[in-house]
């Protein structure tokens, strides 16, 4: 296993001419790391820029089935890590082996996943049209879009970070990346990032398929590299409009996929709350509670209607709640975060602290807070700000018949729930109808706090949830947020990809003259 140095990641290379330097520090008591890490110097983000630019032409035309003997290359290498770089992302993040081991393996099936989605062909999007009197021969393709800045978030140091969707997504599209490290775990950082590098020489990928540099203030530039010419982000809501404003400023303004900010809501029917509110409550204590709270799909608003059952509800989750010991998050940074989000709440008008847990001084503690509806109807949406880590706010309306008034209450979210036994949802369509013009995902009597990577799962959403409803972080569908429709008319045989081929070489199904088919013209 290489060393760690500390370094950037530029071109096939490991170089450091900076002289500022980061430290990775430990999430339980914030001791530093005996190795530190080099800030990229604007040179050097400048170089890593034109690395993934030099490789794009080189990249972006490998056959599908090379890109996907990469991406499996790449689970493999990250696989051989083992126990080492689980037990660097303990130290980083406070997270415990057992989610770790089972993020790196969500990781690595990402990667195979997209590795099959080249191999099924799909994602090219193909649409031939041949000549007619009326018309000439167009086919059309999907193609990449070029390199692509991808920011590690800090609540998922393997699936959301410098292998991760993002990563993974762009490399199946035929990107080249550049990886703006997460200062909450450089160390892993870098052990996936030597991973990547085994798996680029393993297969013969061209020197700048995957570049990545350290430094809490490069990410601006990268953002406003010409090179670059698409941003995927998750974090802040802060953080990623910061990011959009900038991309679109440029000379040529680029995409940036930014999911951000998400609450959540819950809308707790009533016979379900009357029927199983108990168990309701436990399962609703731990979703709260997991990871922390640091999920973006963590439940942050919990709407319902008044009523004795309710009020039981209430009072076995704030029991609940209280009950859950306090934990470390992330890093100290973020508790500092949630304390100030804990702060706002509590001086909200209408709003009460119902429930706070045990904590030590460097860990988080549980919190159920109670919100007048009022809150809710505000238009200036006080309880749509979300508070990242183990907390959430309860809102009581006064009959059912504001349910529908709740939901258009709500902005922009990757989740929304709805809770109840199925003959009262199907008294509610027009609720669900509102929450799928407010989210990317609906869910019904189930917890928003899990995602599955598969082919219909959406984790996007209306803003602020992102910066673009169109897409989707998660699942297969994430290819297409590096792809771009191409289309060739009238070309001769000779330059047309292998997928727009007569032949049909590649042997995947295609739209032609309006039917799908694998067959040849």
């Amino acid at each position: 296993m290489p060393e760690l140095t500390g370094q950037q990641f530029i071109g096939g290379a490991r170089v450091a001419a900076g002289q500022n330097t980061l430290a990775s520090r430990a999430a339980e008591d914030n001791a530093p790391y005996k190795q530190d890490f080099f800030e990229a110097t604007p040179a050097e983000v400048t170089a890593a820029a034109k690395a993934a630019h030099d490789a794009f032409d080189s990249f972006s035309t490998t056959d599908p089935e090379t890109r996907a003997q990469f991406l499996e290359a790449c689970a493999d290498e990250i696989e051989a890590l083992g126990d080492a770089v689980i037990r660097e992302a303990m130290r980083e993040t406070a997270l415990p082996e057992a989610r770790l081991t089972g993020e790196v393996g969500r990781t690595t099936g990402q990667l195979r996943l997209f590795a099959k989605v080249l191999r099924r062909g799909d994602y090219l999007g193909v649409r031939i049209d041949t000549a007619t009197d009326a018309a000439p021969d167009l086919r059309q393709i999907q193609q990449a879009i070029g390199p692509v800045a991808v920011f590690g978030a800090s609540n998922f140091p393997f699936a959301f970070s410098v292998a991760g969707g993002d990563t993974a997504s762009a490399f199946a599209a035929g990107c080249p990346v550049v990886v703006k490290a997460h200062p909450g775990h450089m160390v892993t950082s870098e052990m996936v990032g030597n991973a990547i590098e085994a798996a680029v020489a393993k297969t013969g990928m061209p020197a700048g398929t995957f570049n990545m540099i350290f430094g809490d203030k490069v990410g601006a530039q990268l953002v406003q590299e010409p090179a670059i010419k698409a941003v995927g982000f998750t974090g802040s809501q802060n953080g990623g409009r910061a990011l959009f404003d900038m991309a679109s400023q440029r000379p040529e303004p680029i995409p940036v996929y930014a999911e951000m900010s998400s609450v959540n809501p819950m809308f707790m029917l009533p016979e379900a709350i009357e029927s199983r509110g108990e168990q309701l409550a436990e399962g609703l204590a731990g979703s709260v509670c997991l990871g922390v709270g640091q999920f973006c799909t963590g439940p942050g608003v919990i709407i319902g209607v008044k009523s004795p059952a309710m009020t039981r509800f209430v009072e076995t989750l704030g029991e609940q709640l209280k009950a859950k010991p306090g934990q470390v998050m992330l890093n100290h940074g973020l508790l500092e975060n949630y304390q100030r989000g804990v702060d706002r709440l509590k001086g909200l008008s209408g709003v009460t602290e119902v429930v706070v847990g045990a904590a030590e001084s460097n860990q988080a503690a549980a919190r159920l807070f109670s919100a007048d509806k009022s809150v809710l109807f505000d238009d200036a949406q006080p309880l749509m700000e979300e508070v990242f880590g183990p907390s959430t706010v309860v809102v009581e309306l006064d009959s059912e018949d504001e349910l529908e008034a709740a939901a258009r209450a709500i902005n922009g979210q990757l989740t929304a729930t709805v809770t109840g036994e199925d003959a009262e949802v199907a008294q509610h369509k027009a609720l669900v109808t509102e929450l799928t013009r407010r989210a990317g995902r609906v869910l019904f009597n189930g917890f928003p706090t899990g995602v599955a990577v598969n082919d219909a799962m959406v984790h996007g959403g209306p803003y602020p949830a992102t910066t673009d409803f169109h897409s989707t972080s998660v699942g297969t569908l994430a290819i297409n947020r590096y792809l771009r429709a191409v289309c060739y008319q009238n070309a001769p045989a000779a330059v047309l990809p292998k997928a727009l081929a007569d032949d049909n070489p590649l042997g995947i199904r295609r739209l032609v003259n309006g039917d799908m088919t694998t067959a040849a013209l």
